[in-house]
């Protein structure tokens, strides 16, 4: 099938989804696993080979989410009804004034980013947005947005995540210089994106329940009366213990060789799931004995978590669905290939072709690890200097930012979590990850152009 037949099919398929869920108010869910099967019909994969294709994509993106999902939202509700996400948003307000919370949580989370995957550390964070913004007196997306963006910049653009690192390793460039320029530049990256968060007035949006909202009603219901309120230095234990924990692994897998004890221990040690189930574990010790509940109450607390969380690991495991039969059917090398063959600069053609990857598969790390392949050749036969190979790297990376739209787990997550529609979640989430990866592409462009 040619370029333009894919590249129409896939057209098409987005089209007719955001009719599904925005015109039609068809459950996301159902509507992902519709259009899913359709392209897959459309685009020629075998019939033999569909409903495999479709339960692959599911399974591999459940893996990765939906034990971090579960974990994370019972860390945040424990937080969040023992009233820790309000004593940790008070101690803010107090040392910075309530005028610069929403600079320093973004800031905390950029660099809780570092160590830590995108939509772990964001599930981690979003009962205590929620808990910022009530004290702060602030709406929730106007910390959200902010956040989410910082964290997902230093997501794809730094060491030691699986995106920049193992493209680093497709072009030749080197991980040590890919954290030394994409740190810096990231950073300025985010402190735009702040700044550009603020244009979207989140008063114009209404916020539908979500599961840190939920927690928030809560919470308010378990303050009627005199209780004891954890406090903000626990908080912040138990959310740097598996922050921490993940950072000790991340280390170790880099420094410790390969096939040693040591190095196999630390690395299951610093899993995220594993670093979240440590976590909730002794916030099920901690916080329970310090809010004097009974046994059951704890369970009771930990389990009501879940039910909440379903809707973002159903839709988000269809997301996985589109993505998967989007990647089998060719769609994304053809979008790739088209954009090769206009001849443009490398450096450019890099974020372009990572962008178009991400918008038609959805994965971030998939667009980038993409179109790093794709012009692995062509950056080596350029005869780049580190520097100039590290920007170009940088640039490609930047291009799996943008355009986090309906076939990207992390939509669903930031805007399921955020009480966002699809509707105001493209106009809100999409346009400002697309901001911010424009942002830090322009930037990696200006000092390529610098050192050339």
């Amino acid at each position: 099938m040619g370029a333009g037949t894919l590249l129409g099919i896939a057209l098409g398929a987005i089209i007719l989804l955001l009719i599904l869920v925005i015109r039609i108010k068809m459950s996301a869910f159902v509507a992902l696993l519709l259009v899913a099967f359709g392209t897959a019909l459309a685009t020629g994969i075998a019939l033999t080979d569909i409903v495999p294709t479709m339960t692959a994509g599911m399974g591999n993106t459940l893996a990765s989410v939906m034990i971090v999902v579960g974990l994370g939202a019972m860390l945040g509700r424990l937080i969040e009804v023992s009233g820790g996400a309000d004593a940790l948003a008070e101690k803010f307000s107090a040392v910075l004034g309530p005028k610069r919370v929403v600079a320093a949580v973004t800031a905390a989370a950029f660099v809780l980013g570092i160590p830590v995957f995108f939509d772990v550390g964001f599930i981690i964070l979003a009962p205590i947005v929620f808990g910022f913004a009530r004290v702060a007196k602030i709406n929730p997306l106007a910390l959200g947005l902010p956040v989410a963006g910082a964290m997902l910049t230093v997501h794809v653009a730094l060491p030691p995540h699986p995106g920049p690192v193992a493209a680093a390793g497709i072009t030749g460039a080197d991980v040590g210089m890919m954290l030394l320029w994409g740190l810096p530049i990231a950073a300025v990256t985010a402190v735009i994106g702040f700044f550009a968060a603020k244009m979207f007035k989140p008063e114009k949006y209404e916020l539908l329940e979500s599961p840190a909202t939920k927690s928030a009603a809560i919470h308010d219901e378990a303050v009627d009366g005199p209780k004891r309120v954890l406090g903000a230095g626990t908080v912040i234990a138990l959310i740097l213990l598996p922050i921490l924990q993940i950072m000790v692994g991340t280390v170790g897998n880099m420094t410790l060789e390969e096939g040693t004890f040591g190095r196999g221990l630390v690395g299951m040690l610093g899993a995220s799931p594993i670093a979240l189930l440590t976590a909730v574990v002794v916030g099920y010790l901690v916080v329970g004995h310090n809010q004097r509940w009974s046994l059951g109450k704890r369970g009771s607390v930990l389990e009501s978590a879940l039910p909440d969380v379903a809707v973002i690991v159903f839709v988000t495991g269809a997301g996985g669905v589109f993505a998967n039969v989007l990647v089998t059917s060719g769609i994304g090398k053809a979008f790739s290939e088209a954009l090769i063959s206009i001849n443009m600069p490398i450096i450019l053609a890099g974020f372009l072709i990572s962008l178009a990857l991400r918008a038609s598969q959805g994965s971030a790390t998939v667009a980038i690890l993409t179109a790093a392949g794709l012009l692995a050749q062509p950056i080596m036969d350029a005869g780049y200097s580190g520097t100039q190979m590290t920007l170009v790297t940088l640039a490609i990376a930047f291009g799996g930012l943008g355009l986090s739209h309906i076939n990207d787990s992390g939509f669903w997550i930031v805007t399921k979590y955020l009480g966002l529609s699809v509707k105001d979640g493209l106009r809100t989430w999409t346009v400002l990850s697309t901001i911010f990866g424009l942002t830090g592409f322009l930037l990696t462009w200006g000092v390529f152009a610098l050192v050339s």
